[in-house]
């Protein structure tokens, strides 16, 4: 069962390293069946309690995993090969509509932004043990939180919106627990779950976000955390609508205890209001990137949520890399109140071509989604042929696998790159691909 390698010990603890020491050398396999405590108990000579303890310690830290009468096993390994390596590259003379990013027309210019930070941080350099929220920061993202009817919180800053939802993670989880994510979801989010030893468990989407029914079963079956985007969904476009905030809320009230994480990823892109699920009880976390408005390098997501975990987060923080740089704080400051960016400007670009497509697909028999942001979810019934067909007619889409769990096969596509004369030879391009593939005979 185990091969060459011998647990030992005597003390649950001492017995519980030992497994580790097996999976960390690579003596004991992902996958490999561990003896049964009783007869792991009696080849050590102590209580069958003491294995039992020491095989509960090893599942808390997503060691192990124990499935019934099938016994326990050592745990998968975390994911390290990203969802973002499903990936299709765009060669020469083809048009790249996959990954993602803003249209840097439409993101602010940084040069004079920076000169000015640069210039107050010569007069007085920020040093060590200074607060790792500027207060100015502070003040506009709760402001903004106030006007979008975010409870009352203390604010964090982080650098970018996964490493905000991991932070939270971390610090109210443990490996092994469960965690409800949307699907199709964000690949970035999903590769994440795994690689702290979490478990995902899907929840399906429509253009209102999570399905309410999918999020109950979730929570009945004892996820932890549910995640959810209020607006502007990667990859779906999704926004949160004020009835189905409601019904979400009447399903998290059924269950207290569980932490919601909520990412507001269309915040400075969308026309679309904000319908935070938070009701300001129990656990919860409210997170805003400046990525898709701003500029995905200035690294700067805001987050409030309740006191304890807001307060777990930075503490943790403190402990590694200390704070987020203040002069990229300082440098989105200056942006806030400058109001470099108008978020209608914004949404109503991003929205004449995401619509345009959408329209266009429609007229052509194609079902897409897209109610916000800057993706459009299709559909299809060979993801691999349509993504082959569509680099064959000039096009590099994003596979929908890396989106998705049980959800079925689409492409995502992203329109920040494309014109307007761009829509009807690209949705021509998707209408031809997005159907099956055309039937051939061989002699």
């Amino acid at each position: 069962m185990l091969g060459e390698y011998r647990i030992e010990g005597r003390r649950a603890s001492e017995i519980a390293a030992s497994v580790e020491r097996g999976v960390g050398s690579g003596q004991l396999q992902p996958g490999q069946l561990l003896p049964p405590m009783r007869e792991l108990a009696a080849s050590l000579d102590v209580n069958p309690n003491t294995v039992a303890a020491a095989y509960r310690t090893l599942r808390e830290r997503g060691v192990i995993e124990t499935d019934g009468r099938r016994g326990s096993r050592v745990r998968p390994a975390p994911a390290t090969t990203a969802r973002g390596s499903i990936r299709v590259e765009a060669p020469e003379g083809v048009r790249d509509v996959s990954d993602g990013s803003p249209d840097p027309a439409l993101l602010p210019p940084l040069g004079a932004v920076l000169a000015e930070v640069a210039a107050e941080y010569a007069r007085r350099p920020p040093m060590y043990g200074e607060a790792p929220v500027d207060e100015e920061f502070a003040r506009l993202a709760r402001a903004a939180f106030d006007e979008a009817g975010v409870p009352a919180g203390p604010v964090g800053v982080a650098s970018g919106s996964l490493d905000a939802v991991e932070r939270v993670l971390a610090v109210h989880l443990r490996p092994g627990d469960s965690v409800a994510v949307e699907d199709p979801g964000w690949g970035s989010l999903l590769d994440l779950v795994p690689a702290l030893g979490l478990r995902p468990v899907p929840v399906a989407v429509d253009d209102e976000g999570p399905l309410p029914g999918a999020v109950a079963r979730a929570l009945r079956g004892g996820a932890r955390a549910v995640i959810v985007t209020d607006r502007a969904q990667n990859p779906t476009g999704a926004c949160v609508t004020a009835a189905r905030a409601a019904e979400l809320r009447a399903v998290l009230d059924e269950h207290p205890d569980v932490l919601l994480v909520e990412d507001d990823h269309g915040h400075g892109i969308v026309a679309q209001p904000a319908h935070p699920l938070t009701t300001g009880r129990g656990r919860w976390v409210f997170v805003r990137s400046v990525a898709k408005a701003w500029g995905p390098d200035l690294r700067i997501a805001a987050f409030t949520g309740d006191a304890e975990t807001v307060d777990r987060v930075l503490g943790r923080q403190r402990l590694g890399p200390g704070w987020v740089s203040r002069l990229l704080q300082r440098a989105v400051v200056h942006l806030w109140a400058t109001g470099a960016v108008d978020p209608a400007a914004v949404a109503a670009s991003y929205g004449a071509r995401r619509d345009g497509l959408v329209r266009a697909l429609a007229r052509r028999g194609v079902e897409a989604h897209g109610r916000a942001g800057m993706n459009v979810w299709v559909p299809v019934t060979d993801e691999t042929g349509a993504v082959a067909r569509l680099l064959g007619a000039g096009w590099a889409v994003a596979p929908g696998a890396r989106f998705r769990m049980d959800a079925g096969p689409a492409i995502r596509v992203t329109v920040s790159g494309i014109t307007r004369n761009d829509i009807e030879p690209l949705a021509d391009a998707i209408a031809h691909a997005s159907g099956p593939a055309p039937a051939r005979s061989y002699g």
